[in-house]
């Protein structure tokens, strides 16, 4: 009863909340160009690798340890939010705009709170943050947009966090900054803050190629075809979110597993056969993006593979399969997406998507059956 409690406060904050995101960001590509839906994400793109730059540890790190009861948190908060005032005026200095620094702040204490309520399983008040912070982004977003034309979307995306500002201030007078506990755990922090790092990178990159490579038209496309394809993986991000602290505190998943792969082959055919003939009546100035998603949907049930793997390994503090599968997932992803991107567009993206995805599953694939083996022989041997 009480996981489906849980599971049914995560569902909601999820479901309507990335709901509510995408129908701003569906409305805004309705209103705006390719062009500028492009320029936005690369925008974006910056501030995301930026606050993951300052995030030390990450927000699975944080999650971990507190569902340990190890009370780190303002630690963490402390140290992320020094480095990200840095970021916001470094940002400043090369960009000369301050809505990007402010939306690096946004994002920086949004993943801090996150993972502090997901390691004290406050699933309720977790359902509370994410449809606060959902809901003041068309509001925020769209009145800032019609006041300030495009640059103004970035400052209501960021004021859309406002409501996180007020539980970092509630923690730190809660618990007592301590350094020490960093040190005697630094292996695990600095993998995880790796992990966390590599993965926003894996993330973002394509966005960074495809901008001064192609240009800001291909990147709209392409934007459009992954805020879709993001939208059909809500319950596979639902799941995994449910899963971190779940297995941290060693209890067995394995029934949410079989739903998760169940779910992907699902959506999978979905995004097949149906996603890319609703596409072109909503947003016909994105034709590109019809075959992209088609291609891009081949990739759910391996990114799916990926989350279970990452629950496992993050649970068991073996956080360097994680960075060794993004580290070749990169080195897959980047070249071959500036050379297919060149010959075929924003298909050629997405297929350069697809290839590193299954590469990143079948190294975890290779990994775990290896840590099984180990953990077997150890086993025997006591």
């Amino acid at each position: 009863m009480n996981q489906l409690k849980s599971l049914t406060n995560i569902g909601i904050a999820d479901i309507i909340g990335t709901g509510i995101s995408a129908g701003f960001w569906f409305y805004l590509a309705i209103l705006i160009s390719p062009e500028s839906y492009g320029e936005l994400h690369y925008l974006l793109s910056i501030a995301g690798i930026v606050s993951y730059l300052t995030l030390i540890g990450s927000q699975n790190t944080i999650t971990v340890y507190v569902a340990k009861k190890i009370q780190i948190q303002s630690t963490f908060n402390f140290i992320s939010l020094v480095s990200s005032i840095f970021g916001f005026i470094i940002l400043f200095l090369i960009f000369d705009r301050i809505d990007i620094g402010f939306l690096v702040l946004g994002y920086t204490i949004n993943n801090l709170v996150i993972g502090e309520l997901f390691g004290k399983k406050e699933y309720k008040n977790y359902l509370k943050y994410i449809l606060i912070q959902k809901i003041s982004t068309p509001i925020f977003g769209i009145s800032f947009f019609l006041g300030f034309g495009i640059e103004g979307v970035i400052y209501g995306l960021a004021l859309s966090y406002t409501a996180f500002y007020f539980r970092i201030i509630k923690i730190f007078k809660e618990i007592k900054i301590d350094f020490s506990l960093l040190s005697k755990r630094k292996g695990f922090i600095i993998n995880n803050y790796f992990i966390a790092l590599t993965g926003t990178f894996h993330g973002q990159i394509d966005k960074l190629i495809v901008m001064p490579i192609l240009g800001s038209v291909v990147l709209g496309n392409y934007a459009l075809s992954l805020q879709i394809i993001g939208v059909m993986m809500i319950i596979t991000s639902i799941l995994f979110k449910y899963m971190v602290p779940e297995e941290s505190s060693g209890r067995s998943i394995k029934q949410i597993q079989k739903i998760l792969i169940i779910t992907s082959i699902g959506l999978t055919l979905i995004g097949l056969f149906i996603v890319p003939n609703i596409v072109p009546i909503i947003f016909p100035e994105y034709l590109d993006s019809v075959e992209s998603i088609r291609i891009m949907s081949l990739a759910i049930i391996p990114m799916s593979i990926v989350k279970i793997y990452t629950s496992k390994f993050l649970a068991l503090e073996k956080s360097k399969f994680i960075i060794i599968s993004l580290i070749i997932s990169l080195s897959v992803l980047t070249p071959t997406m500036i050379i297919f991107g060149q010959l075929y567009g924003v298909s050629g993206i997405a297929a350069s998507f697809v290839i590193s995805t299954i590469i990143q599953s079948t190294y975890f694939f290779i990994a775990n059956k290896k840590w099984n083996k180990v953990k077997q022989e150890n086993t025997e041997k006591e």
